[in-house]
């Protein structure tokens, strides 16, 4: 026996490197992400603890088979009533750590490939919601005389103008705004830690200067729209202030009470309508902080107007293809030249 042979890293010590140090330290991922990651796990080792009656510390790689993968992903499912993206995304968590895993215990290359064979599960991607222009500034509202309508007003004009994501909007402090005339922008804090600049109408920067003026104990570090204890809004909160503004809306817009309104509708909302107007889809995808321009062409398939306009450009099979038939007056010109 080979006394130098390194002995392979047990289970445990795997998942305490990939948490501990591969996510924070090597990947630099950002902490909702690695809380993500946590969650996921922790739901697969209660339910192999459950499955092979072993406790999560005396694990080994050779019980992460194929058949107890697909067989939490279907507890996921049928269980816990999970939809195929989050069981997808679930998955993707066990994968990540099982690449990890083999850079770590080569001698277990062979059960890891075997686990990575299990594929993700394809699924409908549910057509964008998005609302109208005139849909979108009713919700937006005007600003009231209270200090909640004032927010909410600046709130749900800066979402439509940035077709920003909720944890972006609640992530941005006052110093991440620049007001100048000839610069303004914001400054937003996205996925993976990416920082994206995006310029600001002259109506979202009239309505954050008479924000800040009237808040004037706000300092830079400050949430710009913080709730009534001065901390930064919640998920919930910014869905909940959506609800009322949309039931609000209603009055002059009725078709909106049919429809599920959500913070994520306003993100569509804004990439639909700079489509609309004609800007490039490069452009749009950078507005809105997308890794992949693929992302964004879902878009493109989204709007029903867009291919009727390109429709309308054919002739239907039975029609009759019409040529241009110049005046009499103008043959005659032509002729006599």
């Amino acid at each position: 026996m080979n006394k130098n042979a390194k002995s392979p890293t047990s289970f445990p010590a795997l998942v305490q490197a990939y948490f501990g140090d591969y996510l924070t330290q090597q990947r630099a991922l950002s902490p909702q992400t690695i809380a993500t990651y946590r969650d996921g796990f922790v739901l697969f080792l209660e339910f192999a603890e459950e499955r092979l009656g072993k406790a999560p510390a005396v694990m080994a790689l050779a019980d992460v088979t194929p058949e107890l993968i697909m067989a939490f992903l279907d507890h996921l499912e049928r269980q816990r009533h999970n939809s195929v993206r989050s069981r997808n995304a679930r998955l993707a968590a066990l994968r990540s750590f099982l690449k990890f895993a083999g850079h770590r215990d080569v001698a277990s290359l062979q059960v890891i490939e075997r686990a990575l064979g299990v594929p993700v599960k394809r699924f409908e991607r549910p057509m964008f919601g998005y609302l109208t222009r005139e849909e979108v500034l009713a919700v937006i509202g005007e600003a009231g005389d209270s200090w909640l309508s004032q927010r909410d007003h600046a709130l749900f004009l800066l979402m439509y103008n940035t077709g920003a994501r909720v944890s972006e909007i609640i992530g941005v402090k006052v110093g991440d705004v620049v007001l100048d005339a000839s610069a303004a922008c914001v400054h937003l804090h996205g996925k993976g830690r990416k920082q994206r600049s995006v310029p600001l109408w002259h109506a979202t920067v009239k309505t954050l200067r008479a924000w800040l003026r009237a808040n004037p104990e706000l300092t830079a570090e400050a949430p710009l729209l913080p709730n009534r204890n001065g901390r930064a809004m919640t998920r919930a909160n910014v869905t909940l202030r959506l609800i009322l503004a949309v039931q609000h809306a209603t009055e002059t817009q009725p078709a909106l009470a049919k429809r599920k309104i959500s913070p994520h509708t306003i993100r569509h909302t804004t990439a639909m309508h700079l489509l609309q107007a004609g800007v490039d889809i490069s452009v749009i995808a950078l507005w809105l902080g997308h890794e992949s321009p693929v992302t964004t062409h879902h878009y493109v398939e989204a709007d029903l107007a867009m291919k009727e306009r390109a429709l309308a450009r054919l002739h239907e099979p039975n029609s009759k293809v019409l040529r241009y038939r110049p005046p009499d007056s103008l043959l005659n010109f032509l002729r006599t030249l």
